[in-house]
């Protein structure tokens, strides 16, 4: 029996620290996106290693969220009933769409922007469309992770 309880509150403590690891990535992509806003419609461009960076961040946060946070949610469906399975469905869709929002924006500036590349004339225009997806799914996952709180 104490074993039990031992290994349950294991358990919670390394799905908090696996939530507070991906807020703090997703906190980082937000500052970056946000700095690399500050380019739009300027004549200096930002340098690629910060794009790059961005991108890396991006891509990290967005793995965290699916192979760590949404799985966790997934896995305890089974123990919480019909109403985690049916939240989990009404918002997966529009959080996958984000992602390919996400992953179409790095492998277009990932490690292959230049200043003088053409792609920068659609660059404005990307991080707009990536901002809105962004935003998009912050407001899903906090309502997966205010699940995650009350149902896990």
């Amino acid at each position: 029996m104490l074993e039990s309880q031992i290994e349950e509150k294991q358990e919670s403590q390394c799905k908090n620290t696996a939530v507070e690891n991906w807020l703090a990535e997703r906190s980082q992509v937000i500052v970056q996106f946000c700095k690399l806003s500050g380019y739009r419609n300027q004549t200096i461009l930002p340098e690629s290693t910060q794009i790059n960076l961005f991108c890396d961040l991006l891509i990290d946060y967005v793995s965290a969220g699916h192979f760590e946070v949404y799985e966790q949610i997934v896995q305890n469906c089974d123990i919480n009933g019909a109403a985690s399975i049916q939240l989990l469905n009404e918002l997966y869709p529009g959080i996958s769409k984000t992602t390919d929002i996400v992953v179409d924006f790095n492998e277009k500036y990932s490690n292959k922007f230049n200043s003088g590349s053409e792609l920068m004339s659609g660059f404005d225009n990307d991080l707009s469309l990536l901002g809105e997806a962004i935003a998009k799914r912050v407001d899903l996952e906090d309502d997966l992770i205010d699940t995650l709180k009350t149902k896990h």
